[in-house]
């Protein structure tokens, strides 16, 4: 079990960094993955996190997994606002 959440932990890590590099690229097509790669990565450390009782970076990433969600919220909004005007 614990190589489980070891392996979540390190993927998350590695995601979250993939997405802020991303970020550093400027292309709109890969900042949209970038926001999945954010709320997947956030959501796998904090897993890792709460299974080693890990609290202060438990809860640090997953508030970053629900910004990640509500950023993804909105984009999808946004998208459909575009769409439905330009229709």
């Amino acid at each position: 079990m614990k190589i489980m959440f070891d392996i979540l932990g390190w993927s998350g890590s590695g995601l979250i960094i993939l997405a802020y590099a991303l970020t550093l690229i400027e292309n709109k097509k890969h900042l949209e993955l970038g926001k999945y790669m954010n709320l997947l990565g956030g959501l796998f450390i904090a897993l890792n996190c709460y299974y080693y009782n890990a609290i202060p970076p438990f809860v640090t990433n997953l508030l970053w997994s629900i910004i990640a969600t509500l950023t993804i919220y909105k984009s999808r909004k946004e998208k459909r606002r575009y769409q439905k005007n330009n229709v």
